[in-house]
């Protein structure tokens, strides 16, 4: 069989894996490539995934960076079904939604530029109308009911243990007589979150595609979490200012809530400061939590039974329109404010931070991974400025990076969970992970348990055969290599010719220097943020 990696190959975006055998094609997962405008590039290439010809799609979770494509690809020709458990089918129905009017604003935005400068408009990547036509094809499975999609695979869902309705894929592929069993991990769980529960274990399998995102590192001792949580809520209630949390609107803030919900029975979340849930996607995603209770842990449900909702709060806030969005911020005085999206680089987040990341008295707490060249990475990093719609902010508020909340295992939780395989000539392939964290964690896994260890990268070929054996087909397509010293030279060399000029700058009316001056120092801004940066 040969398996193409379309995405979250050295990156934690974009997940798709395109699985090629003798008669079926399929991919397992469609996901949206997300961060810079580079990365974010990829998705514009839907046609080389020749969504027409891919007999059915399985998914792992909910997240868009493992859906987000699919109504591009329907919008492709794909008409096959989509196999998926019942809480994920339920959260993309509104998921998708509204990633297509996502995408339908993003379009409108940029096209208004384009107009602006005489350039051709761009379609968005796909509409409502696209997300509306996926439904039909979705198909619910139940963990451990093994089905077959296509003659000679058999398919199994476990639960991952990541978000609600999270699973790893088992899937055994029949050619000629030979079986091979290959496993998908999706995303793997961090142990005793909230709400779900642990990760199912596996012990048979010839191959292993495993994400790597936390590959290089553990998580901060989850207990420690609501204490933090608790620091952040205290500081600014005693300054009269605002707790900014930007958060995923799936399972996240669901989290957050049940969170809140334990602060406030030990008394440390204030009567009277509101907690706003200001995110129609979260805000509907919480219904359906609540609507799946048969999948939550054994402690949520005994909370359940005993009368109490830890998805619900005396003073918690729900603002569906702009309009109550926007009024949080024209309101004086400390509240928690959960919004989206987790890594600060679109909805109403952003607001959000504009009024409060400049206050010593805000604070704002981080609970997720911050993707590389996302404004979240940069505050997280320690950045003193960030720009936010074109206006450059100082950064006073206090600043919280909680891990303890993170959906996904860390490095020795991943090492515990490999560790029930008893299959020791299994290869496993690592994806969803940025190479640094990946190479550690290969390193780890070699070291330790004996495994042979390949790290996937974007486009690349392998043919997995039943003997064990990766083959390489096609190389993959890193992301190229920047010619810094090419730049920097090309800087230096535009500053030697401005200089070259002094005398035609000088000779200009005085309000005309100032114009030129006033650019030149807008330029060397830009090099202070860029360099604060790093």
């Amino acid at each position: 069989m040969k398996i193409t990696f379309m995405g979250a190959a050295r990156t934690v975006t974009g997940s798709c894996y395109i699985v090629e055998t003798e008669s079926v094609r399929f991919a397992v997962d469609c996901g949206l490539h997300q961060g810079n405008a580079e990365i974010e590039k990829r998705n514009r290439a839907i046609s080389d995934y020749r969504a027409k010809d891919l007999d059915f799609i399985l998914i792992t979770h909910a997240h868009i960076d493992h859906t987000g494509l699919l109504p591009a690809a329907v919008r492709a020709g794909f008409d096959g079904p989509i196999y998926m458990t019942q809480p994920t089918r339920d959260l993309l129905d509104i998921m998708l939604l509204d990633s297509a009017h996502i995408q339908e604003m993003e379009a409108e935005w940029e096209n208004r530029k384009r107009l602006r400068k005489g350039i051709a408009p761009i379609n968005p990547l796909y509409d409502q109308t696209d997300a509306v036509a996926t439904t039909p094809l979705m198909r619910t499975i139940q963990y451990g009911s093994s089905f077959e999609p296509a003659s000679g695979i058999t398919v199994n869902f476990k639960d991952a243990g990541h978000i609600l309705g999270s699973a790893f894929i088992e899937i055994w592929i029949k050619e000629g007589d030979d079986t091979t069993k290959v496993v998908f991990s999706g995303d793997i769980g961090h142990k005793d979150q909230l709400i779900v529960r642990n990760p199912s274990i596996i012990e048979k399998a010839d191959y292993l595609l495993m994400e790597s995102t936390y590959g290089d590192r553990n998580h901060k001792d989850s207990t420690n979490s609501l204490d933090e949580l608790a620091e952040a809520i205290a500081w600014s209630y005693s300054n009269g200012e605002k707790v900014v949390i930007p958060s995923f609107a799936v399972e996240r803030s669901q989290q957050l809530i049940y969170s809140l919900f334990l602060l406030y029975k030990a008394g440390k979340l204030p009567e009277d400061m509101p907690v706003y849930l200001d995110s129609p996607l979260a805000i509907r995603a919480t219904e359906i939590f609540r609507n799946h209770p048969e999948y939550f842990d054994l402690d949520t449900k005994e909370l359940l039974h005993n009368g109490d909702n830890p998805l619900s709060l005396p003073n918690l806030k729900f603002t569906l329109d702009t309009e109550a969005s926007q009024a949080i911020n024209n309101t004086s005085g400390p509240a928690v404010v959960i919004s989206a999206s987790g890594m600060a680089n679109a909805g109403r987040i952003k607001h959000h931070l504009r009024h409060n990341i400049w206050k010593k008295g805000a604070s704002i707490v981080f609970v997720g991974y911050q993707g590389v060249g996302t404004p979240g990475r940069r505050i997280v990093n320690g950045a003193d400025d960030i720009t936010i719609f074109g206006e450059k902010l100082k950064v006073e508020a206090k600043i919280f990076t909680i891990n303890g909340f993170s959906g996904h295992a860390g490095q020795d939780e991943m090492i515990d969970w490999l560790k029930h395989f008893d299959s020791p000539s299994m290869k496993i392939i690592l994806t969803h992970g940025e190479i640094k964290s990946q190479k550690v964690f290969s390193s780890r896994i070699t070291q330790e348990l004996g495994y042979e260890v390949h790290i996937a990268d974007y486009r690349e070929e392998l043919m997995l055969t039943p003997r064990g054996e990766m083959q390489p087909i096609l190389k993959g397509k890193a992301l190229q290599e920047i010619d810094w010293e090419f730049l920097l030279q090309d800087s230096e060399k535009l500053v030697g010719e401005f200089r070259t000029r002094l005398d035609k700058v000088r000779s200009q009316p005085f309000i005309g220097q100032t114009e030129l001056r006033d650019k030149l120092l807008e330029i060397n801004r830009q090099v202070i943020e860029l360099i604060s940066e790093l």
